[in-house]
């Protein structure tokens, strides 16, 4: 059996991974979730490979939380898939630091990309910082053109929302941060959408993280149909926990 290759570039992270069916829905496309959490870990993997894992990171009191992402699927990945995913820093803009991926096939195909916005909080305090205070390395920018859309804050309107329901937190939600994982909102979100749209490949996705949402709190989801888009938002006791967008 051939192993799959991993390789640590200078300002980035490639890694290549086969996608299963627990990656796919029913029908066989990749899920919108799982592409979030691909986000997540390859950040992961870029940084553990360079020594900065997530305890020497706690250590430093400079952590990153995923705030906000866009997907664009240029023709989806499907199961079984074998491809080539590359992770690279794109400076930073404000107070988010920027991460931008590409997926591609064994032919060089580019199959989808996503840019991603992460800020920098203190964890004892939970304190915002700036990007200029993180101190573990220098941020690094990406030389390349990523075909993908830029993130965006994503509203809905105060009128024509309708009720989705709520969904409680539980237990297989948390990560290690004792909150939702980033990637599960995308299941959410699918869960949730109206039933004509679920068995649809979005063209692009977008999605802001506002709140964390832990275990025992409710989300109550409302969304809104616009033509080919669909919005969702997720409030919480606290506030808007977050708010997605889907095009189809």
């Amino acid at each position: 059996m051939d192993y799959l290759k991993a390789e640590l570039l200078e300002n980035g992270y490639f890694r290549q991974e086969q996608l299963t069916f627990a990656d796919c829905d029913r029908n066989q496309n990749v899920r919108v979730a799982a592409l979030l959490r691909k986000a997540a870990c390859y950040a992961g993997y870029d940084y553990d490979a360079r020594g900065l894992t997530h305890q020497r990171l706690l250590e430093r009191r400079e952590v990153f939380l995923f705030s906000r992402a866009a997907i664009r699927i240029h023709r989806c990945p499907r199961a079984g898939d074998l491809l080539d995913i590359t992770t690279w820093e794109n400076g930073a803009k404000g107070a988010h630091m920027q991460r931008v991926y590409e997926l591609r096939d064994q032919a060089g195909e580019l199959r989808a990309a996503i840019k991603s916005d992460w800020i920098l909080v203190d964890p004892e305090s939970r304190r915002i910082l700036r990007p200029s205070s993180f101190t573990a390395k220098p941020i690094g920018v990406c030389g390349r053109v990523i075909d993908c859309p830029d993130t965006r804050k994503i509203l809905l309107p105060r009128e024509g929302a309708e009720d989705l329901g709520s969904r409680a937190v539980v237990w297989s939600d948390l990560d290690g941060n004792g909150h939702i994982f980033s990637g599960n909102y995308g299941d959410i979100v699918w869960d949730y959408l109206p039933p004509e749209y679920q068995d649809r490949v979005p063209r692009e996705f977008y999605i802001n993280y506002s709140k964390e949402a832990t275990l025992g709190e409710t989300l109550r989801l409302t969304g809104f149909r616009e033509g080919d888009a669909y919005r969702m938002e997720g409030l919480g006791p606290e506030g808007l926990c977050f708010s997605a967008m889907c095009l189809f």
